[in-house]
């Protein structure tokens, strides 16, 4: 607290005091009285505000807590001996009033010394806890025994280090998924990479006929558009995940697009010998989209599905409006997925077990990653539904304003 503060609260207090006496008794003793107030209650400020400009030397809180018992009950006898001077009181009474009061404020020390130990014992407790977070600890929980500001600040301790176990563990999954990401992509790459390294310097050395050669030619097309292919949804992935979406958003008649989508789509199905059918219900309100990428959503979802599905299947795409949102959902009546990998399907390059494998195009593992980041942004989200015959993709988008 401030230094002109505390003379503002001595000076109100003496004048109010005197004012009181002087009431009562007379100017002559409400003028002693202001005295008497000054020179006991000034020392008290004095000390006060010099004891807390060098707290840093008075050591530990229960030192502390003596020490302002002290000054108080020490003013208070100075006081004493004031008015017993000033006002003629008995030395008898004065010397019984101070013993009194001195022995009032040993209990006093005595007193806060109880009260510092509970609150050193939080503090102990405290400070022991962040500095097993610092040395590296993270199942920590810090305990107090009272409800004061120490207490909160247990509380608040608590909650930084469940934040930053939080955190970690984060950090930690996406370290381990940064690495395998890398590990995939560099597979990926390897596969077309080594297969032009072998043509050209097959061309390159003669060691191959013309019909060969000409054969060799025709494949180095395949190989590069794999790997346009996996660069281009590289790049696409990292500039969703890093929040850079500059689309221009428009109302979007879902039920149209999912039509058109599926019509697009058929003469794949046809050559595979699948059945794909869309199925809206109802007329579908519109939502605030970019219809670019969500058809983009839908090619990979119905060629995922078409690609699954063994000749003679169906697929079927779905359109409802649930509450505030609009629902699509792909169906197919291939071999599904597994309960163990329906939580690894949306992560990048996901390619573990012949039912989870590259449910996006051969070689790439980034389609439906791809998917999850545009419906997201989109502010949706994407699923699988319950595993029955074959696999449901689902995803919602939010109803645009009317």
């Amino acid at each position: 607290m401030s230094v002109l503060r505390s003379i503002l609260i001595l000076v109100v207090g003496v004048a109010l005091g005197g004012l009181a006496v002087g009431a009562a008794y007379g100017t002559a003793d409400g003028l002693l009285m202001s005295g008497v107030m000054v020179a006991g209650g000034a020392p008290i400020l004095v000390l006060s505000h010099l004891f807390a400009a060098h707290r840093d030397r008075l050591g530990s809180l229960s030192r502390q807590f003596v020490i302002g018992t002290a000054v108080a009950v020490g003013s208070v006898l100075v006081m004493i001996g004031v008015i017993a001077a000033s006002m003629f009181v008995s030395a008898h009474d004065a010397f019984v009033l101070a013993l009194g009061l001195g022995f009032t404020g040993v209990v006093a020390a005595y007193s806060s010394l109880v009260l510092a130990h509970g609150v050193m014992q939080d503090i102990a407790s405290v400070r022991s806890g962040v500095m097993a977070v610092g040395e590296g600890a993270r199942d920590v929980h810090i305990e107090t025994h009272g409800r004061d500001e120490i207490a909160d600040l247990a509380r608040a301790s608590n909650q930084m280090i469940e934040q930053l176990r939080s955190d970690e563990q984060q950090c930690a999954t996406a370290w381990t998924a940064h690495r395998d990401l890398i590990a995939a992509v560099s597979h990926d790459l390897r596969t077309p990479l080594t297969s032009l390294q072998l043509v050209a310097e097959a061309i390159k050395d003669g060691v191959v006929d013309d019909d060969a050669r000409d054969r060799y030619l025709a494949q180095l097309p395949v190989h590069v558009q794999a790997l346009g292919a996996l660069i281009d949804d590289l790049f696409e992935l990292s500039r969703l995940q890093a929040g850079d979406v500059q689309w221009s958003l428009e109302q979007v008649r879902l039920d149209e697009l999912v039509q058109e989508t599926v019509e697009a789509m058929r003469g794949q199905a046809d050559a595979r010998g699948v059945i794909v059918t869309a199925r809206v219900t109802g007329e579908l309100p519109p939502a605030r989209a970019n219809p670019e990428k969500l058809q983009r959503v839908l090619f990979n979802l119905i060629q995922n599905a078409i690609r699954h599905t063994p000749a003679d299947g169906t697929v079927t795409v779905c359109a409802e409006t649930i509450d505030e949102c609009v629902e699509i959902e792909v169906t197919d009546t291939g071999e599904g997925i597994d309960s163990a990998d329906q939580e690894k399907v949306f992560q990048p390059f996901f390619k573990s077990g012949e039912q989870a494998a590259a449910r996006t195009r051969p070689g790439a593992g980034l389609g439906l990653t791809i998917c999850r980041a545009i419906v997201e942004a989109h502010g949706g989200r994407i699923w699988l539904g319950e595993r029955g015959p074959g696999t449901r993709v689902r995803f919602s988008l939010p109803r645009a304003a009317a």
